[in-house]
């Protein structure tokens, strides 16, 4: 398993005024914590990755809604340019709630902090016998509360920080970003719900 990008816990992001934000939450946004560009680029190393591990049979791809859809969407397009371009290819469905028992899984998922939730899905998937179950993680947060659960494969490895974009919400707020960014402690009184 691969622990991902390794984001150091004093990083503290980009100047916010170097890139394209939305005017609404520029008072709400510290710093632009990952760039797009760089969630893009290290989505297709990821879509290559899994390609090889699991490319040798039909995939369904799960997507854990709602944060994970632009990372689901960014992935699956890697993987549909792989599938083009490479050389193998493998029939690929995506679905959002229904597990077939014939397949091979991908779940993907926008950020695991504790990983119990991904474990209580991962219980319920084995209930229908699938021949494989990967995970996929856009980011896994360092955190004292998570119980050691580790994705198959990471994109990035952040420390403890509030982040949002790229649609990683706060409150269903923030999904509209492209980077992902953290968010002001003001802010999260000001979209409190």
């Amino acid at each position: 398993m691969a622990r991902g990008l390794q984001i150091s816990d004093e990083e503290s992001g980009y100047n916010k005024n170097l890139f394209c934000i939305p005017k609404h939450y520029e008072e709400d946004l510290e710093t632009v914590f990952i760039p797009h560009g760089l969630i893009l680029d290290r989505t297709e190393r990821l879509a290559r990755d899994i390609m090889q591990d699991m490319g040798s049979h039909h995939i369904v791809a799960l997507c854990v809604l709602k944060g994970g859809y632009k990372f689901f969407a960014d992935l699956l397009d890697h993987i549909k340019a792989l599938n083009r371009n490479g050389d193998k290819s493998v029939p690929i469905t995506v679905d959002f709630v229904i597990i077939k028992s014939y397949c091979n899984v991908l779940v993907v998922e926008d950020i695991i902090e504790t990983g119990r939730t991904m474990k209580a899905l991962l219980s319920k998937l084995k209930d229908n016998e699938p021949k494989m179950v990967k995970v996929v993680s856009l980011l896994v947060k360092r955190t004292h509360r998570s119980p050691s659960y580790r994705p198959d494969y990471t994109g990035f490895e952040i420390p403890d920080k509030f982040v949002v974009g790229y649609a990683l919400d706060y409150n269903e707020y923030f999904r509209d970003l492209n980077h992902i960014c953290i968010l002001k402690e003001k802010a999260k009184e000001k979209y409190r719900i």
